[in-house]
């Protein structure tokens, strides 16, 4: 399908000329493709995870350790997405083009927050193909918050903590509301 202007926009949900490879917390949010609740089952208020899920958890965990200065904290993986706290840490200049230019073409700075969520979902997607789920596929982007005091933080701490107490009235309980 040849590029149309008039119908393929896509409006970026990202802050305007924000640099996302700066020191910060950011809460964020991935979706499995159309909502499938292929990570897990919520079962006694709380969450049983599938293979899939088994391994979106661990290769979440595993971020700090390919990311320089990048720290993980209260995450939880729901049966159908992921919510967490990423916090970037000052480690010094880690890029040099003006940020101007980083919205060209969808570029994604290196050691930023989209590189980071990247990254993470090509590594889960990449094992679910060579693993026998090769149907599995993220929703695309991601949704993401910059958390900015203490008391945002502590609030989506305790979000985070109580999702899957709350997932029978959960917006992406696709049992409680279908896909459009």
């Amino acid at each position: 399908m040849k590029y149309d202007p008039d119908k393929h926009h896509r409006r970026s949900v990202r802050l305007k000329e924000y640099d996302y490879s700066q020191a910060g917390a950011y809460f964020i949010t991935i979706c499995a493709y159309n909502r499938e609740c292929i990570l897990g089952d919520v079962v006694d208020r709380g969450v049983s995870l599938s293979a899939v899920g088994k391994i979106a958890k661990l290769f979440f965990e595993e971020i700090p350790n390919h990311f320089e200065g990048v720290a993980l904290d209260k995450f939880v993986v729901m049966p159908n997405h992921l919510h967490g706290i990423i916090t970037i840490q000052n480690v010094g200049v880690q890029n040099f083009e003006p940020l101007q230019k980083q919205n060209a073409f969808q570029h994604i700075m290196p050691k930023s927050l989209g590189s980071i969520i990247r990254t993470y979902k090509s590594a889960v997607t990449h094992w679910c193909r060579n693993n026998g789920y090769e149907h599995f596929k993220w929703q695309r982007n991601y949704y993401e918050r910059i958390i900015r005091d203490e008391d945002e933080l502590r609030a989506i701490r305790e979000y985070i903590a109580e999702n899957p107490l709350k997932w029978e009235s959960d917006k992406e309980n696709p049992s409680i509301y279908p896909n459009p």
